[in-house]
């Protein structure tokens, strides 16, 4: 059963466990979508379905997992934490893709988008997360 769940922490947040399948990129930018529209963080929903995207692709294409965990949190009034999940010890890599090659632009993309992205690498797997910022209005 896949369920969507709020954060039980101070921090407001929600969550997802899905298949680590293709098919689970769409779930996860309906989450990352709907979060921050409650969140009326609408300008945020662009760049989060792109990282959350790429995140998500990432994981399916390298782990070799079952389930990948996805989860959306308000860090503060106009900053979100996204954040993908697996099993997999393998740590991603920020390429340098040619120009003729039709992969491996992911990290880059979520590199430009984010404020701040990282792995943390845990004894069962690792968290790849990034933060995004509403960013003032010229």
């Amino acid at each position: 059963m896949i369920a969507t769940r709020s954060s039980d922490v101070d921090v407001p947040g929600f969550s997802e466990t899905l298949p680590c399948k293709a098919e689970s990129v769409s779930r996860a930018r309906r989450l990352i979508r709907t979060s921050l529209n409650t969140w009326g963080l609408d300008g945020l929903i662009d760049s989060g379905v792109l990282v959350v995207s790429e995140l998500v692709a990432n994981s399916v294409q390298h782990s070799g997992c079952t389930l990948v965990r996805v989860s959306v949190q308000r860090r503060a009034e106009d900053r979100v934490r996204v954040t993908v999940s697996d099993k997999c010890r393998d740590m991603p890599v920020l390429g340098g893709p040619g120009a003729d090659d039709e992969t491996g632009r992911g990290l880059a993309i979520v590199e430009y988008l984010a404020d701040v992205w990282t792995v943390d690498r845990r004894r069962w797997g690792k968290v790849v997360w990034a933060e995004l910022i509403v960013k003032a209005s010229a």
